[in-house]
């Protein structure tokens, strides 16, 4: 197969539950030329490198004039700060740090380690009369939202209207179906079905990857969905100017920061990202992780015994099973060589963060998964500039949730190996992940 092909494979949803060996094959070519003129780079230490050179921009704005309507930007709205470069970049990230963490709140992670452990525990009691529970829906779903709206001033009970508009927006995230090549992805068309109490998934009939006309309409629902949850996030930016709470949208109002504060446009962009990013990722990271352990009862019956031994199982979850496989697309500002490849000016870039972290030349038995891993330096948070910014919050918000879950439910066990995954490519994770048990302990 062309790089191209393999790549085509990586993304088709067929693959999905074990996307890994198409990932060995691909870092045979560290920097692989697509057909389309985009460039994947799957190797660690390249990745790493192009993470910190400031000849890549995460700004789509720089692409070649010839693929600007492959990455459309929408006319009139404020980019978030994870697709914008220094030092805007650096100026809207600051801001909102000075509410989220260090230096501004260094506490504030910290001191939600009660409060998370409460809200796990109301799940989970939710669950104890019940001898099956599809983990997504009953824990790795509702934790991180509940947690991220408290956080944000978002009203719990919205839920249904930004989770509707949230899973159309990320089901379409990634490097896309354009690089595709017909003959390694047939047309397929797969149903889609409601989640109990939940709004209907939002693409009921989703549109298998090699159908070229698909795209189009994809991108145009996406600009829908995202236009709408602006315009709500508008709505509770209005209210809050009005009157101000201890959240972090009404500091983000007020806040006119050493170099002046955000305008509203970008406290609409800045709360929007991370509303969607604060939750969707860490269902991934808690879903994969509990997938993970089942498939590794040997580790779960250690971490009951070891309750600790969780910060280093979530530590290998983000190099062994990611949350984030590609992050957003970056941009060569300038022809860069790499080995004997050069990626010219305006190219498109896709990073395979997943690929990376199990690159044999990087870690060893990077196939195994192993908690007690001596050095673990991965790529499950990205690198550089864009390093994720909520990645203290999402490591506590997984550690609660999968040790509460490991010491709770007695004999837990996959009903179904593989589940079924969610369509997006770049935030992997399982769509449900049904389990039996036989109790629920206090």
């Amino acid at each position: 197969m062309t790089e191209s092909q393999v790549f085509g494979r990586i993304l088709d949803r067929a693959g999905r539950a074990d996307p890994y060996p198409l990932y060995a094959e691909l870092r045979k070519t560290p920097v692989a030329a697509l057909e389309d003129g985009s460039y994947v780079v799957s190797t660690y230490r390249e990745i790493v490198a192009l993470l910190h050179d400031p000849r890549v921009s995460s700004d789509r704005r720089n692409l070649a004039e010839h693929f600007a309507d492959r990455e459309p930007v929408p006319p009139g709205r404020e980019p978030p700060f994870i697709v914008v470069d220094p030092p805007e970049h650096d100026r809207l990230r600051g801001l909102a740090m000075r509410h989220f963490g260090p230096p501004g709140s260094p506490d504030l992670v910290k001191g939600l380690r009660p409060e998370l452990t409460a809200i796990v525990t109301e799940l989970i009691d939710a669950i104890a009369g019940d001898r099956r529970a599809d983990i997504v829906e009953a824990v790795a779903y509702p934790f991180p939202v509940t947690v991220i709206c408290r956080l944000l001033g978002v009203p719990r009970e919205d839920e249904p209207r930004f989770h509707a508009w949230s899973t159309e927006i990320v089901e379409t995230v990634g490097p896309g179906e354009r690089h595709i090549p017909p003959e390694a992805n047939p047309t397929r068309r797969v149903r889609g079905g409601e989640r109990p109490g939940k709004p209907a998934e939002a693409a009921s009939e989703e549109v298998g990857s090699g159908d070229r006309h698909a795209k189009p309409e994809r991108v145009r629902r996406r600009e829908r969905a995202a236009e709408a949850l602006a315009d709500y996030v508008r709505g509770l930016a209005d209210a809050r100017r009005r009157a101000p709470g201890r959240d972090l949208l009404s500091g983000l109002l007020t806040d006119d920061g050493p170099d002046g504060g955000m305008s509203m446009e970008e406290v609409v962009s800045t709360v929007t990202l991370l509303l969607v990013a604060g939750h969707e990722t860490t269902v991934n990271l808690i879903a994969n992780g509990m997938l993970t352990l089942l498939r590794h009862p040997e580790v779960l019956e250690r971490m009951r015994r070891e309750p600790d031994l969780v910060v280093g199982v979530v530590e290998e979850l983000l190099r062994y099973e990611p949350p984030v496989h590609f992050p957003a697309t970056r941009v060569a500002l300038d022809d860069i060589t790499i080995g004997d490849t050069t990626i010219p000016r305006g190219a498109p870039i896709v990073l395979a963060l997943a690929a990376g972290n199990r690159d044999p030349d990087h870690v060893r038995a990077p196939e195994r998964f192993d908690p007690c891993r001596e050095t673990n330096e991965h790529l499950g948070f990205g690198g550089g500039v864009h390093y994720c910014f909520g990645a203290p919050l999402a490591r506590l918000e997984a550690q609660t949730a999968l040790g509460e879950l490991t010491r709770r439910l007695r004999d837990p066990r996959l009903v179904a190996d593989p589940p079924p995954y969610r369509p997006s490519s770049a935030l992997r994770g399982p769509r449900r992940l049904l389990v039996d048990y036989d109790g629920v302990d206090p």
